[in-house]
């Protein structure tokens, strides 16, 4: 398998460097593609030093962005660089923990897509309103496509390239999570989900999604399915 990651990158430079160690020494990575998405702090330095280093320098690549496109606009940056077999996005707040890649491409075939579910995994959330808002906008989705997901907003969605290429995704915001979700529904591409562990962060320390983002992303869902 040659996996490609994804990950967006918007003002982390307290965790860059952490969530590429872990990616990078991962079997079967075959390129890690960040992109750092306006930041204005010390990440696109620290990466630029990370790629010079023996470590990164073969399977890391940077595509920076001037402005903030938010996270559908990272995405789509990244997608168009994509080589590998199959691809995951992965955020770099440590949120989510790479080690638990094995767990998603050990169900991996190439014609479905795996998806790591938090709600399986019954991790934690940070706030209430955030696990319910999760629970509403999946149980929509099930509505509107007659799927039977437990977490469609999670960033762990392991999708065979060429599958993900075809979506010719739109998004610019978090609403890609919806975008991505509706189209392979509407394909009627299958989706597993397997339980995964998830370790939440506050607003404080950087927590970007918000309350619109979910509203907005079940408006995704709608234009999809009755598009």
């Amino acid at each position: 398998m040659k996996l490609s990651v994804i990950i967006p990158v918007l003002n982390e430079e307290t965790t860059v460097k952490t969530i590429l160690d872990k990616v990078i020494g991962l079997k079967d990575i075959y390129e890690v593609i960040v992109i750092n998405d306006g930041s204005t702090d010390k990440t696109l330095q620290i990466l630029q030093k990370l790629k010079k280093s023996a470590r990164f320098a073969k399977k890391l690549k940077i595509i920076s962005h001037n402005t903030n496109l938010g996270k559908g606009g990272a995405v789509r940056s990244g997608i168009k660089m994509v080589k590998g077999d199959y691809t995951i996005i992965q955020d770099a707040d440590l949120e989510y923990d790479p080690t638990e890649f094995p767990k998603l491409t050990n169900l991996i075939t190439k014609s479905g897509v795996v998806y790591g579910s938090r709600i399986m995994g019954k991790s934690k959330h940070a706030y209430l309103r955030t696990y319910l808002g999760n629970i509403a906008i999946t149980t929509f989705c099930n509505v509107l496509f007659g799927s039977k997901l437990t977490d469609s907003y999670t960033c762990y969605k392991l999708i065979p390239t060429n599958i993900f290429k075809s979506l010719n995704l739109k998004s610019s915001g978090f609403e890609i999570e919806a975008e991505i979700t509706a189209k392979l529904l509407k394909k009627k591409i299958q989706i597993k989900e397997v339980a995964i562990k998830y370790k939440p962060r506050s607003y404080e320390k950087g927590k970007k999604i918000k309350a619109k983002d979910a509203i907005i992303g079940a408006l995704v869902l709608l234009g999809i399915r009755f598009s």
